[in-house]
């Protein structure tokens, strides 16, 4: 698996038409990760103001980005490591699923006791640390996932405003009673430390 070399201190978007980029004629499983500045990002059939406090993202700069692939709606700031995977192989399911249960693998490498879900989560401790989306292409599968190290969670819950349905499915009575930083279980150092160790697990012949 190879790893692409890409800018850093982009907006969002860019990484995002990065991945397509890169699946356009991708001949190999390739494997990268970024840190994006605050950003609220939801999923391709999520209405924008069901999903997030829109006076509250434009008051505080963060920048709202509806992906291409579905799924829900996800807050990322410089605490949060953006994963993208792309692979030839059109069979999107399996690819999903494999590529879920190898990054929590790679955390428990890491001393992290994480699990994959059917949801298409990864949690610690019974609390989501990592998300993920995954869009099938006709030549290729994008899958990207967020990771939640040292994110600021009281932004989080301000900039997203899920329905009362969506927490009691969770049973819980807000987002932040849903997710944790890893960093509160083990601290790594910075999240630019913490990007590279989980970089190198997962694809250990890859040049960060």
């Amino acid at each position: 698996m190879r790893t692409c070399h890409i800018l850093e201190n982009q907006p969002l978007t860019w990484y995002l038409d990065k991945e397509h980029e890169v699946a356009q004629n991708v001949q190999e499983e390739t494997f990268f990760t970024w840190i994006a500045p605050p950003t609220v990002i939801y999923g391709h059939h999520q209405v924008q103001e069901q999903e997030m406090d829109i006076d509250f993202c434009n008051s505080h700069g963060i920048a709202m980005v509806q992906r291409q692939s579905g799924g829900g709606c996800v807050y990322a700031d410089r605490g949060n490591v953006m994963l993208s995977y792309i692979t030839p192989s059109t069979h999107s399911e399996a690819v999903f699923a494999a590529f879920i249960e190898r990054v929590a693998a790679a955390l428990r490498t890491m001393g992290y006791p994480a699990v994959s879900t059917q949801h298409n989560d990864i949690l610690v401790n019974g609390q989501k640390v990592s998300g993920s989306a995954c869009q099938a292409l006709k030549n290729a599968t994008i899958v990207h996932s967020t990771m939640l190290y040292d994110v600021d969670f009281d932004v989080l819950q301000k900039a997203i405003t899920p329905t009362r349905e969506k927490l009691q499915k969770h049973a819980v009575q807000s987002v932040r009673q849903r997710v944790m930083n890893l960093k509160t279980i083990q601290d790594m150092g910075s999240t630019e430390q913490f990007r590279q160790a989980l970089q190198q697990i997962i694809n250990p012949e890859g040049q960060i």
